[in-house]
């Protein structure tokens, strides 16, 4: 498998479900893996950097239908629309709703409020702006992603005063009933048979994986 364009990888996406972005404990299962050489991580002789894989994240998510956060592992990675609804039946049945009054309530609140914001946004809005503050609200957003209760809309760049964007860019977070639509994250089955499918999915598409290995990224 080599992948040369952010379609192709939309199209693989679609074709399996899941694809974690980078190292995802299997070999050979990332999007960073099944890409071209070309289209990975380099360093330009100017000193900047190249990264198309990493710029295809926002047109896979606004072009392509898919679903993007961080979903395995506490690691980023790409869901299609056809297995998003098993996913988030699953994972919504180990992580729900949280209680009222608690910070994560809070975070999403505030995103329900304002439709979406990038993460610096939230966190300012959610108090999160004292010294090292930083890396705990994180934990509570990867938490709340890890539960299908945000997912990213896109993905924000400053640019400078050529009006070139630059940098590695902001997740734009919001909650996947604003983005998707309650329809889209609604199962008919049981979170047991939603886990059933998920599995047999995981085997066919990553046959050489252990069960530890596939256990830790549905869960």
């Amino acid at each position: 498998m080599s992948i040369h364009s952010c379609a192709q990888l939309i199209t693989y996406v679609k074709q399996i479900g899941f694809l974690p972005l980078l190292d995802s404990g299997i070999y050979g299962f990332s999007a960073e893996s099944v890409v071209d050489s070309d289209c990975r991580y380099v360093i330009l002789p100017d000193g900047g950097w190249d990264w198309p894989l990493w710029k295809w994240k926002g047109p896979a998510v606004t072009d392509g239908g898919l679903v993007y956060g961080k979903f395995f592992n506490k690691k980023a990675g790409f869901i299609s629309l056809e297995w998003w609804p098993d996913f988030y039946n699953y994972r919504r049945s180990r992580h729900p709703i949280p209680e009222e009054g608690t910070i994560e309530d809070s975070i999403l609140n505030i995103l329900r409020e304002n439709g979406s914001l990038i993460t610096r946004e939230l966190r300012a809005a959610c108090g999160f702006t004292g010294p090292k503050m930083r890396s705990k609200f994180d934990g509570y957003i990867t938490r709340l992603q890890m539960g299908c209760h945000i997912v990213t809309e896109d993905f924000v760049y400053p640019r400078d005063r050529h009006n070139h964007e630059y940098g590695w860019g902001w997740s734009l977070l919001t909650t996947p009933e604003q983005l998707y639509g309650t329809d889209a994250c609604h199962c008919e089955r049981t979170p047991e048979e939603s886990l059933e499918r998920l599995w047999a999915q995981f085997r066919k598409i990553v046959p050489e994986a252990t069960d530890a290995q596939i256990k830790r990224l549905i869960e």
